[in-house]
């Protein structure tokens, strides 16, 4: 009897096994591990302030996540905090920043801005058609620190990085994931 059980459950494996192996849904799988974004809504935060400017701002799509990229001068790559808020507050007036989106995404960059970059642009990149993305917002540069406002569809799990190469300028990057 316990050769039975046990050769019925081989035989109901393999035959599941080979069922599954047939079945298309195994792309969708690969898709979904493909698009693993468990990051989480926290804070995050790292570093110090640093006088590296603050250049530019980009941003892309991606198959799961619209990534925001912050450009930095030549030097050390600076500290950040970003977080979710209630509202954008311009930096030194403290007036409110009207931004498109159910969700802000805050991100200070411990960086003064360039003379080049307008941290006070209400659209600092065109995020048009894009899945997360809703605004840009530049909040502003005061005491060496440079905010910057991502509107979002909702509130959804992000991370942040710093892409530090040899021959390249530090570069600031937020994911937000695709929901």
């Amino acid at each position: 009897m316990r050769r039975t059980a046990v050769a019925l459950v081989a035989t109901l494996a393999t035959t599941a096994g080979a069922a599954a192996a047939s079945v298309p849904a195994q792309a969708s799988t690969a898709k979904v591990q493909a698009c693993a974004t468990n990051w989480g809504t926290g804070p995050r935060h790292a570093g110090m302030l640093v006088q590296t400017p603050v250049r530019n701002v980009r941003a892309g799509q991606h198959a799961c996540f619209d990534r925001l990229v912050i450009d930095l001068g030549a030097g050390r790559a600076p500290g950040y905090r970003v977080r979710y808020v209630r509202a954008f507050y311009a930096d030194a007036s403290g007036k409110l920043v009207p931004t498109k989106g159910r969700a802000k995404l805050q991100v200070s960059v411990g960086a003064p801005a360039a003379a080049s970059f307008n941290a006070n642009r209400r659209h600092l990149v065109n995020v048009a058609g894009f899945a997360e993305f809703r605004q840009v917002a530049g909040l502003g540069s005061f005491e060496g620190v440079t905010s910057i406002g991502i509107g979002l569809r909702i509130r959804a799990a992000f991370r942040v990085f710093v892409l530090t190469a040899a021959g390249h300028r530090p570069r600031l990057v937020i994911d937000v994931a695709r929901r």
